[in-house]
């Protein structure tokens, strides 16, 4: 059976590149953050959103601003909680679908399932490898802010709403450097095909 791999890491460490990379390489990339979006724009989820916390939360749509509805579950755990009861259910569901799709397609040679909260959501549970991509701190911090427009207290209260690291790092069963350049990713990105069983010459990607 085409296995199942699990991207974990910290903030900004890189996962989504090491998801290209395999997506090169023969997989179909599973997006918790896509699935998240999907799950809010969702009629009931969303009229249990603006139940709970009004229609501050819209945007001039009428959509579910994401940016707004963070500022305010990030501020308190328990309002963090109620939130992933509502969304949390509706992604497994789907990412259960979607890697049953991926192991019936001949094309699709890995299924990748990228997703920050993985193990805090107990989505692990569905991979049969965890990779975690590793990168400094500082790294980690620079690119948020430049990808993401995140201040240094945006990704804090992320981050505290989070598992550890070090205890993300002693979950996986590889991990990945990411702190020298693509060049560097793509070695390792390689290596572990192969240690796969998948031909690691680049691919295009399974969409």
């Amino acid at each position: 059976m085409k296995p199942v791999i699990g991207l974990i890491g910290g903030m900004g460490s890189g996962k989504s590149a090491v998801a290209s990379e395999l997506a090169r390489r023969g997989a179909r990339v599973i997006s918790g953050d896509d699935l998240g979006h999907q799950a809010l724009g969702q009629a009931d989820i969303r009229a249990h959103v603006v139940e709970r916390w009004g229609e501050r939360v819209l945007d001039p749509e009428g959509k579910i601003d994401r940016r707004r509805l963070a500022a305010i579950v990030f501020a308190d755990p328990r309002v963090r909680e109620a939130l992933e009861a509502l969304v949390h259910p509706w992604i497994e569901e789907r990412i259960k679908a979607e890697v049953e799709n991926a192991r019936t397609d001949p094309n699709v040679k890995i299924v990748v399932l990228d997703a920050a909260i993985m193990l805090e959501a107990g989505w692990g549970r569905l991979c049969d490898r965890l990779v975690y991509v590793d990168a400094p701190e500082e790294l980690r911090r620079r690119r948020v802010a430049e990808q993401r427009g995140w201040t240094a207290t945006d990704m804090a209260a992320r981050e505290e709403a989070q598992l550890p690291l070090t205890e993300k790092r002693a979950a996986a069963d590889h991990v990945l450097d990411n702190s020298a350049g693509l060049a560097h990713l793509e070695r390792q990105v390689d290596e572990l095909v192969r240690l796969w069983g998948v031909a690691p010459e680049t691919s295009r990607p399974c969409v």
